[in-house]
């Protein structure tokens, strides 16, 4: 009885010292807005080394571009892995929203993919093209399609180059733009569809297929993103520390194969 009395009040004076938490409550929580792939799979992959570090984080996936920006915008999360400087940028003026990038992670090079041809000489005139339509993705498309020769831009310096700013179209190519997420799934409509990478690897769509391939000199790195003076918390600094490492660079090389590649 006296030993069980006195395990009592030890157990009283360790919860008074500690105020009734546990040392878990030392744990800070961050809550990360993704894209399923192939961003949710590298920071599930960190999870437990964020936890070693402090870090409870807390993955929210999103399937669109927008609702990650205007979910950092209001609050309900503080950071978001998804997206490049210049779609950033181009959003954050649109929308009114001051953000920045706190570290580069990876690269998705951009791909024209077919299903019918394997060159793009095999293009036919009159041929279907889909690109994405976001400002950002569509102008990267149409400088991917003009890097080959397909068409001829007004200037390459345009990152966020429109249809419009076509000048030479050659082999009357219809451009169309979609949704980046509706684009795979009508490939075999077209000849050729230009498709993140990102929405490539969710639909199956595997550079097998892939008739253009982005150089890797692109400035198109996929970025941990927080509103304007966030950049310097600590527990995002953390968060870019795990995801910038050597562990993380070898689970891209093994995992994705060429499909994705490391951008620090």
């Amino acid at each position: 009885m006296f030993k069980k009395l006195l395990f009592l009040f030890l157990t009283f004076v360790a919860i008074s010292c500690t105020g009734g938490k546990s040392t878990d409550a030392e744990t800070q929580k961050l809550v990360l807005g993704v894209s399923p792939i192939p961003h949710q799979e590298i920071v599930e992959f960190v999870k437990e080394d964020l936890k070693a570090e402090g870090i409870d984080l807390e993955i929210v996936v999103f399937n669109d571009y927008v609702q990650p920006n205007i979910s950092l915008k209001d609050g309900s999360i503080d950071a978001n892995y998804f997206q490049h400087v210049p779609y950033m940028e181009s959003f954050g003026k649109e929308n009114n929203i001051e953000m920045v990038s706190a570290g580069g992670i990876h690269l998705e090079p951009l791909k024209a993919y077919s299903e019918s041809i394997k060159d793009i000489n095999e293009i036919q005139d009159g041929s279907g093209v889909l690109i994405p339509n976001d400002p950002t993705n569509r102008g990267r498309a149409l400088l991917l399609l003009d890097e080959v020769g397909l068409i001829k831009l007004s200037s390459r310096d345009k990152l966020d180059a429109d249809v419009s700013d076509i000048v030479e179209n050659s082999k009357n190519l219809v451009i169309t733009s979609l949704n980046s997420e509706q684009i795979a799934p009508r490939l075999s409509e077209v000849a050729l569809a230009v498709i993140n990478t990102n929405n490539a690897l969710a639909a199956g769509v595997t550079k097998e297929k892939a008739v253009i391939v982005e150089g890797k000199d692109s400035p198109y790195v996929n970025i941990i993103t927080v509103l304007k003076g966030n950049e310097n918390d600590e527990r995002v600094q953390k968060l870019v520390k795990v995801l910038q490492s050597d562990k993380v660079k070898q689970f891209i090389a093994e995992k994705y194969n060429g499909e994705v590649e490391v951008g620090f």
